[in-house]
């Protein structure tokens, strides 16, 4: 499993309650968070370059825990991981748009999300085939940073709420899809701003269910029997700022967080970096890593 920073932990928390007995190798590209206004070439070759490192540390399934990056990347990954060497991916848009689909009552629906998010239409390609829905988007990038940062609450997360929020709840929306997995933590504040009676859908739940599907579908589900696991979680960025957010917002399941492997912040330094260190001609794709769910043995 990866996100580009802690937003991916909200989906990790909802995989560890739902499959206690699955082993999580989470890594937050904090070195290149975040993804949102980067160009979607870029993030492409950020999150390829994470998965290529996930998958060849033994990984049995890939969560791609960032809208961006799922955005940006879903296709590549299914036909390079899933196709190419049967390891199955799990993305965070689809599930989060069924569910607003599902409890929509006017059909009026809104979603926050990053600005690379927006522009990538993926969520109107989603809900495209629900009949009498309405989608009104609203890119609030500043959201990112404040929850990086751990401001969650009080004035400065509440202004800032305020002003992206007042537009889409003027709209008439019923339901708010927090279409970046970060927006979550700041749950209290989007809330307060949208009111009791809009109901708020993230794609943290949904998506656990669909890596218990996969994980099912594909006996893949770990040995019951088997001893207790231990997550692994990783950051490109500073270890320690990372762990102080991820015990914070996900518990005691995080341990030491140790240092992943840096993702070039551009397809072209990915290839130049890739032809210097591996010594392959300037084009192929270097690697780097990302979070996924492992068997005990595996990464």
């Amino acid at each position: 499993m990866f996100d580009s920073g802690v937003g991916g932990l909200t989906v990790a928390r909802a995989v560890l309650d739902q499959l206690p007995g699955e082993r999580i190798l989470y890594i937050g590209d904090t070195a290149n968070t975040p993804y949102g206004p980067r160009p979607i070439d870029e993030v492409r070759a950020l999150a390829l370059g994470v998965m290529d490192e996930l998958v060849d540390s033994g990984v049995k399934l890939l969560v791609i825990a960032c809208n961006t990056a799922s955005a940006a990347v879903l296709h590549d990954a299914r036909a390079r991981y899933t196709l190419g060497k049967g390891v199955p991916v799990i993305e965070v848009i689809h599930p989060a748009a069924r569910a607003a689909a599902r409890v929509t009552r006017n059909g009026r629906i809104g979603l926050i999300a990053t600005q690379g998010t927006v522009n990538s239409s993926a969520y109107s390609d989603a809900l495209g085939a629900v009949p009498g829905v309405e989608l009104i988007s609203q890119a609030c990038p500043r959201f990112v940073d404040l929850a990086e940062r751990g401001v969650t609450t009080g004035p400065e997360a509440l202004g800032v709420a305020e002003q992206y929020l007042a537009p889409v709840r003027d709209a008439g929306v019923d339901t708010l899809i927090l279409g970046c997995t970060h927006y979550p933590l700041l749950v209290g504040p989007i809330s307060y701003v949208m009111g009791e009676d809009v109901r708020l859908v993230a794609s943290s739940d949904e998506t656990a269910k669909d890596v218990y599907r996969a994980l099912a579908a594909g006996d893949l589900l770990r040995d019951p029997g088997a001893p207790a696991p231990r997550h692994d979680f990783r950051s490109t960025g500073d270890p320690e700022a990372f762990a102080v957010l991820a015990r914070r917002f996900l518990g005691p399941e995080v341990g030491e967080v140790t240092r992943a492997a840096r993702p070039a912040s551009s397809e072209r330094d990915a290839r130049a970096e890739g032809a210097e260190h591996a010594g392959r001609p300037v084009g192929a794709r270097r690697t780097v890593p990302v979070a996924a769910v492992s068997d005990e043995e595996s990464a």
